[in-house]
C-alpha cells in the first residue's frame, strides 16, 4: 500500500506534496534535513493522507493534487474553504 501525503511547514506555511510506502520513515527523512526540497523549512507536519493499492495510483492521486495546489479545490481538500 502507498500514500499520498500532504506536510505542512510550521515554519513559513509552506505544503509539500508527496507519496512514499512508508510515511514514518518518510517523514522523518523531511524532518531531519535529508529531502533538499523541504530541508530549508523543516519542521514538517502530516497534515493529508490516502491510501492507495500501487504506486502508479499514488503518483497519479499527487500529481491531481499538485495541480489542486493553492486553488479552490487544495483548500476544499484540506477542509479550509467555507462556501
Amino acid at each position: 500500500m502507498y500514500k499520498v501525503y500532504i506536510l505542512k511547514s510550521t515554519i513559513n506555511n509552506r505544503y509539500y506534496i508527496g507519496h512514499t510506502e512508508n510515511i514514518d520513515n518518510r517523514l522523518n527523512l523531511h524532518n531531519s534535513g535529508r529531502v533538499r526540497s523541504t530541508k530549508p523549512y523543516s519542521l514538517w507536519n502530516i497534515i493529508h493522507t490516502e491510501t492507495l493499492k500501487t504506486r502508479s495510483e499514488a503518483q497519479k492521486r499527487e500529481i491531481e493534487i499538485k495541480k489542486y495546489k493553492g486553488g479552490i479545490q487544495f483548500k476544499k481538500l484540506l477542509g479550509l474553504w467555507n462556501e
